[in-house]
């Protein structure tokens, strides 16, 4: 994710740089931006609440998976194998929806009952396994009770049907709507940490990823963008069902359903990458511009990180300001307030670092939010490699200094990535700080050593979870050095450390 209020500087930054190279003059100590006030605390919605210490029955699933800063997001007892969400938008002015999500599950316990998270509308039945289920809700938690228990490894399927608008979802983590948001002319889906319950019955956690299936009905003119590939589109005269298809495992908050009257446009990268960009009717020609890159992108990052994880990428903009961008997966998605036209080379980067996403936040996911500087961190270092890849390392190292200039003057707005409080998660140092870390860390081990080990990691957590745990002992493996002093220093200390080698910190 990248927020309006975090980007200003990184257009600055990027100009100051590409100037000080082209004048082939030695960085100054850039004038540093009016700093912002820090992130109010969000208002807390059920799935905030305590998650009660266990159940009362053994055989039923967990209410929560106990994460470290949200123990209620997520349900214990059973694995998420495929969502299919059939659903009809029968009103686009306020996202009216009739609705059926089907689950294939397995169960990792005896399940007398289990939880799924979901919020907000009329629901009309549950069956498990064909067989009607009787369910109750508190807050964000729906409690299914079906007919007859399921046993640990037993495969089954779980339907919902709903129906009405979904509801305003406020996040635990951020001051601003997630989940399902109705604009004028159509609606979006930014799901993270705890939008997807607002519009579909989920395992909503990082930890249990599914493949998807989305079929969506709307009316004519409308059009959907989802994730993964287009399959079919059904024409019903005065309606259309558009059919998506994710094939990779994804986490339910980067799922994403938008609606709107659509310009498509597709590409391929060198390497044969499908892109396929939607963009709000209307919009001006130029917002295409800063994604005219997104091939050269996939190809440079794969050729750093590893191969590109999925069958298809692309971006979503919509003619809105939601404060904004956010890697959904395969399908970014942008505000209009994130699209600056008079700097496209300083938007390129929010395009970089959203696309960079795929790799670390998408297919390499967290196991705990409470690690989110290894999504945000990575993709923030990611806007400095694409800059190293167009104007060499000089440009790279101006880049750093006006990081840890910013940092170190406004230490407040910028705490230890490593401990994001629970109601401000994506602050700035998960960012910032988060990238410096990893330039520290390339520095310590060399170029070789660290592309080696950010390669290994990818690898290794391709298409699953990972923690910073994990993340030091694939670095110390590679390495042969002993970094945990190293990174938790960066990582947990309220002061700023040292780059010596630029002459940074003490």
């Amino acid at each position: 994710m990248k927020n309006n209020r975090s980007i200003r500087m990184f257009f600055a930054f990027l100009v100051i740089a590409l100037a000080i190279l082209a004048c082939d003059r030695i960085l100054g100590t850039p004038s540093a931006p009016t700093p912002q006030p820090a992130t109010q605390s969000a208002t807390v919605t059920p799935q905030g609440t305590p998650v009660p210490e266990g159940p009362v029955d053994p055989n039923a699933g967990s209410a929560g998976l106990g994460d470290s800063l949200y123990p209620g997001f997520g349900n214990g007892g059973y694995d998420a194998v495929h969502y299919q969400l059939d659903i009809t938008v029968t009103d686009v002015a306020t996202s009216n929806l009739l609705a059926v999500t089907t689950l294939d599950a397995k169960a990792t316990q005896d399940l007398h009952s289990f939880n799924l998270d979901f919020i907000g509308f009329e629901i009309t039945g549950i069956t498990v396994n064909g067989q009607a289920a009787d369910f109750d809700r508190t807050g964000q938690e729906l409690t299914v009770t079906p007919a007859q228990p399921i046993m640990t490894g037993d495969e089954f399927t779980v339907v919902v049907e709903y129906n009405g608008p979904p509801g305003h979802m406020q996040s635990v983590a951020l001051p601003f709507q997630t989940g399902w948001v109705t604009i004028e002319g159509g609606s979006f889906v930014l799901s993270e940490p705890d939008g997807a319950a607002s519009f579909f019955p989920s395992n909503d956690h990082p930890l249990d990823k599914a493949t998807y299936t989305f079929l969506v009905t709307v009316p004519k003119p409308y059009e959907v963008a989802a994730n993964g590939v287009l399959t079919e589109t059904t024409d019903h005269g005065d309606a259309r069902t558009f059919a998506f298809e994710e094939r990779a495992p994804m986490a339910s908050y980067l799922a994403t359903i938008n609606i709107d009257e659509l310009d498509e446009e597709t590409m391929k990268s060198r390497n044969g990458i499908p892109i396929r960009n939607y963009y709000s009717t209307g919009l001006p020609e130029d917002v295409r511009k800063p994604f005219a890159r997104q091939g050269e992108m996939l190809d440079y990052f794969g050729g750093v990180f590893g191969p590109y994880p999925f069958e298809v990428y692309g971006a979503f903009v919509m003619d809105t300001q939601f404060g904004a961008a956010l890697e959904n997966q395969t399908m970014s998605i942008f505000g209009m307030d994130m699209i600056n036209l008079q700097d496209v080379a300083g938007t390129e980067l929010v395009v970089a670092h959203e696309l960079a996403h795929q790799w670390f936040g998408d297919s390499v996911s967290v196991a705990d939010w409470g690690d989110i500087w290894l999504n945000e961190g990575f993709a923030d270092y990611s806007e400095g490699l694409w800059i190293e890849h167009i104007s060499g390392r000089r440009a790279l190292d101006a880049w750093v200094k006006s990081q840890y200039t910013e940092v170190l003057q406004y230490p407040q707005y910028y705490p230890p990535p490593g401990n994001p409080p629970a109601d401000n998660l994506f602050n700035g140092g998960v960012y910032l700080r988060g990238g410096l870390t990893l330039h520290a860390l390339r520095l310590e081990v060399g170029d070789q050593t660290f592309f080696k080990l950010l390669q290994t990691y990818y690898a290794r957590y391709r298409g699953g979870n990972a923690s910073t745990g994990d993340f030091i002992s694939v670095a110390e493996e590679m390495s042969g050095k002993e970094l945990t002093n190293f990174l938790e220093d960066w990582l947990y200390s309220e002061k700023l450390p040292p780059i010596p080698a630029l002459d940074l910190g003490d």
